[in-house]
């Protein structure tokens, strides 16, 4: 049996596939600021893409991409802006999610760009 950390190891894999079949150069994997985590961070077109990568084992009355909600889109900002200013990142930056949704025959990957910006208070 596949535990969740398993499954959540395969999806990010499955999206980092993704990402660099369309294009995408990985810059960095699973990057930690205290207890927040940025999953993949990738560039294209010189734009840095900070991606979350969420899944579900089967589908369900909810898509992965919905358990992005305002918290968890507070955290990856924060953590996005303490990564830029460490690696004194100078480009746009976008904020994404992929969802992967594991069926019988193959994985389901939708990728949605834009997903969440910064609210400015």
């Amino acid at each position: 049996m596949t535990s969740p950390r398993e499954k959540g190891d395969q999806a990010e894999n499955i999206a980092v596939t993704y990402l660099e079949d369309n294009g995408y150069r990985i810059i960095q994997r699973n990057w930690y600021f205290h207890h927040y985590e940025l999953d993949v961070i990738a560039e294209k077109e010189n734009i840095l893409a900070v991606i979350e990568i969420k899944s579900l084992l089967r589908k369900s009355f909810q898509e992965p991409y919905q358990a992005v909600n305002l918290d968890k889109q507070r955290m990856i900002i924060a953590a996005a802006n303490a990564y830029i200013r460490k690696y004194q990142i100078n480009k746009d930056v976008r904020f994404d999610i992929i969802s992967i949704t594991f069926n019988a025959k193959q994985p389901i990957v939708e990728h949605i760009e834009n997903a969440f910006y910064p609210r400015i208070r």
